[in-house]
């Protein structure tokens, strides 16, 4: 239940979609932007001339004069003046559901979520604290495009909420597979009494900021200039595009990010300099069969020099952590470690790729967190180290955008 007089808004709007006859889903949509490399962009870009990744993850046109941001909002533009994007007739919410290849199912609600007041106490509760990143290029593209092109991903503290969007009767509007083999389905909902009560239950519990902390800022950013602008009147200004996902095990595939690092002295002796903060036992060669069971047994690793390494925690290790996340726990022990560099790794085969072209001297495989810890500390108002979560599948951009002037 809210402990504070502000309750997340959640708010159906004019979806802009892409026509099926026009541009099919499976072409235009993107990964969110922070995922994209620039060799996945080129490949994004000519798949269809209307591909999301042109709004994006926009180029300059250096010929004729424009900048990113005005390109992406020319052809969004554009793509509203020939018919490849369409306004749906009246406010809607979007059931979206998102089935990795294994047959798991994340199913959420896309919908404009209310920002928080400035000043006062938040149900919008980020999870992590974030690493700084340009922070101007989103607001830049938000204010040249005035659309959102992307949803955050938040996640809803009201339990049961999956049960009051349960889109699975009608025919999905967007249907299809991105590279990873993810399906992604889309659905459009225009019932009053649905959307009234899924907006309810929404308002009846905090919403965590599971990712795109950076657009959440930016839109409150946003938001303020908008404001000083205009006699500090509301708008559409004071909602930012939102999938809202129930936070529960049967919803969520939480990863763990794993480091690697690199730069330490060439003899310097990093299990040795575990010991003050772990039980290190040797687990065997740092093989396949190894690493799985490592996995299998929920425990955190460190792989060197082709050997693989159990670290079981001292108990002076989580009194200098504060709390008992793997992140927190090997940020003690890193900086006690001469100056290197640490680089965030999203699956282990990246993390042991890092290793075997030399690219990095050692590696730490982390335990995901628990939808429980997530809870607890969200419940609590704490904020995780950076890059504790890596959450998938990843909404795709394109199944709609949300234009601030419909």
């Amino acid at each position: 239940v809210c402990q504070s007089g502000h309750v997340p808004r959640f708010e159906p709007f004019r979806g802009l979609r892409y026509v099926p006859g026009m541009a099919p889903i499976g072409q235009v949509m993107a990964p969110p932007y922070d995922v994209i490399s620039s060799a996945e962009r080129v490949h994004l870009a000519s798949r269809h001339p209307a591909n999301a990744v042109l709004v994006e993850l926009p180029e300059p046109d250096l010929q004729g004069g424009r900048d990113r941001y005005q390109v992406a909002a020319d052809y969004f533009t554009r793509w509203q003046a020939d018919g490849t994007l369409r306004p749906d007739p009246t406010p809607c919410l979007y059931p979206y559901r998102m089935t990795d290849p294994s047959g798991r199912a994340s199913t959420g609600v896309i919908g404009a979520l209310g920002l928080a007041d400035p000043g006062a106490e938040s149900d919008i509760l980020p999870h992590e604290q974030t690493l700084p990143k340009p922070k101007s290029d989103r607001l830049d593209l938000l204010r040249a495009t005035r659309a959102n092109l992307s949803p955050i991903w938040g996640l809803s503290m009201r339990h049961g909420l999956t049960a009051t969007f349960d889109p699975t009767d009608d025919e999905p509007t967007a249907d299809a597979y991105d590279d990873d083999g993810v399906r992604h389905q889309l659905w459009v909902l225009d019932d009053r009494d649905a959307i009234d009560a899924i907006a309810s239950a929404v308002a009846e519990a905090p919403v965590v900021i599971a990712d795109g902390h950076h657009r959440y800022q930016t839109a409150l950013t946003y938001q303020a200039e908008c404001r000083a602008r205009n006699g500090d009147r509301a708008g559409p200004h004071d909602l930012v595009l939102a999938l809202i996902v129930e936070l529960a095990e049967d919803q969520l595939t939480v990863g763990a990010i794993h480091r690697t690092i690199s730069g330490l002295p060439p003899d310097f002796d990093l299990v040795g300099a575990c010991a003050p903060w772990f039980d290190v036992v040797r687990a065997g060669a740092a093989d396949e069969r190894t690493l799985s069971a490592l996995t299998d047994a929920h425990s955190l690793a460190l792989v060197k020099g082709g050997s693989a390494y159990l670290l079981l925690p001292l108990e002076a290790t989580y009194e200098a952590a504060g709390n008992d996340l793997d992140s927190s726990l090997i940020a003690v022990l890193l900086s006690h470690l001469p100056p290197h560099e640490a680089m965030h790794r999203h699956s282990v085969a990246e993390a042991m790729a890092a290793l075997d072209d030399g690219e990095a001297q050692a590696a730490f495989l982390l335990r995901p967190v628990t939808v429980g810890q997530i809870e607890s500390w969200a419940a609590q108002r704490t904020q995780m180290a950076p890059k504790t979560t890596y959450f998938s599948p990843k909404p795709r951009t394109g199944m709609v955008f949300r234009s601030l002037d419909l």
